[in-house]
């Protein structure tokens, strides 16, 4: 056996578990590698001993993307800020970075990404390989933010991809799903800092179908929530602003944001789990709990918000002129059902874009997730939800929970052969294989 190097660190068979706690794995071997090289020696020596290796980041993944029964690589030792180039727009960053330490760093530098999810826990890599995205007309994932990216591969090589050095690599491994290598760098593009203004507002169902294409037309970043067992959505538009910053008032967000948003609706959850039939009348009291407002900040602190419910969550993307059919058919099916629902809907806008396997790959798309609170009865739910996605073409969010094999994603991603040829050449022996990959790409 081969040794790896001296900072490298090691211990045997420790138990991993997700954010949700819905996918667990106890491998052989779990490391911390401080540097690409040392994490190559790591992937050599998993080869030489017949183990497989998968690199994790904060867990907050709903699949078992990330699981393994052979080396579990840990994000906390490449965790460097490496360059802030104001010149060229970049910040390059480790793998382990988690995003609410760049978006921090980046602040204090006076620039931001353009574009983010509404959670800032995952780690860079983490986010990217599964193609986390938030809601935008003209910008979409982080991935897509991606200008550079140092992967390590199965034969210990340190690969620079970008659209001139390796270019079938980049355009692949920005939403890798682990298949290709272990990512252990990160060039992202962004920009000086800027305000958005948000604006928050309540608002039909039936007025946010008719108005859906507008909305999201009109606005740089739209997202609404609909509350099922309801006819009320709340709604979300952010757009640059000129200023002044006119950030939430801190006894305001405190209400809203932890107090309604995680504590409260931690209490209905429970009681929603302990007697379903309740949850019908506590979704109407939820839709009316939360009120208009406005408010201007940077970006980070108006994209994201705290998630301290803890939940299992299924995402789809659909074509995004076949949202409103696809959102009116979950709402029929929910209303016609005996489910009871007590998280909203989340739908979100995203424009085409010419990564791989991007849920948004060659399409403007929507995303419509629905989520169960942890230790409910969701299969019920997501199964109904995904016969209807799937009947108008929907990728699922690659780690978030969903059903679809090989088969089925061949056909919905046009360029998938190119990406498992991409796998056959750079990982042959499928290091980084696990059943997730296996389902999902084909042995």
């Amino acid at each position: 056996m081969s040794t790896t190097g001296s900072t490298t660190s090691r211990t045997a068979e420790k138990a991993w578990r997700n954010w949700a706690g819905n996918v667990s794995a106890r491998p052989r071997r779990v490391v911390a590698p401080a540097s690409a090289a040392e994490l190559a020696a790591v992937l050599r020596e998993a080869a030489e001993d017949g183990l497989t290796a998968k690199a994790v980041g904060s867990g907050h993944s709903f699949t078992a993307a990330a699981a393994t029964e052979g080396v579990l690589i840990r994000p906390e030792g490449l965790t460097a800020i490496r360059s802030v180039d104001r010149a060229a727009g970049t910040v390059t960053v480790e793998a382990g970075v988690q995003l609410k330490q760049l978006n921090a760093v980046l602040a204090a530098e006076g620039l931001s990404l353009t574009n983010m999810g509404d959670i800032m826990e995952q780690t860079v890599a983490g986010a990217t390989s599964t193609g986390t995205h938030g809601t935008g007309r003209d910008s979409g994932s982080i991935a897509a933010q991606i200008t550079a990216l140092e992967l390590v591969t199965a034969d210990g090589s340190v690969l620079t991809c970008s659209a001139d050095e390796n270019p079938d690599v980049f355009a692949a491994a920005r939403i890798g799903l682990g298949a290709l290598g272990v990512v252990s760098a990160v060039t992202f593009a962004v920009e000086p800092v800027f305000l958005l203004t948000a604006r928050e507002e309540p608002m039909a169902f039936d007025r946010v179908m008719a108005e859906f294409d507008q909305l999201a037309t009109d606005n740089e970043h739209f997202e609404f929530y609909w509350f099922p067992h309801t006819d009320s959505c709340n709604t979300k538009r952010n757009n640059r602003s000129e200023g002044p910053a006119a950030p939430v008032p801190a006894v305001r967000g405190w209400i809203d944001d932890e107090l309604l948003s995680n504590g409260v609706f931690q209490a209905a959850c429970a009681l929603g789990r302990a007697a379903p039939a309740a949850i019908p009348g506590i979704a109407k009291l939820s839709s009316r709990a939360l009120s208009a407002r406005t408010y201007t900040d940077i970006p980070y602190k108006v994209f994201t918000s705290p998630r301290r419910v803890r939940f299992v969550e299924m995402e789809y993307a659909v074509p995004r002129e076949a949202a409103v059919d696809a959102i009116r058919e979950l709402k029929a099916m929910v209303e016609r059902s005996d489910l009871r629902i007590s998280f909203p809907v989340e739908v979100r806008v995203a424009p085409a874009d010419d990564i791989t396997l991007s849920t948004a790959s060659g399409r403007d798309s929507a995303y419509v997730a629905v989520h169960m609170y942890r230790g409910s009865r969701y299969q019920e739910y997501f199964t109904a939800v995904e016969k209807i996605m799937t009947g108008h073409g929907g990728r699922p969010h690659w780690g978030k929970m969903h059903s679809r094999d090989a088969e089925y994603l061949a056909a919905a991603y046009p360029r998938f052969g190119e990406f498992t040829a991409l796998r056959d050449r750079l990982d042959p022996d499928r290091l980084f294989a696990n059943d997730y990959l296996r389902r999902v790409l084909g042995s």
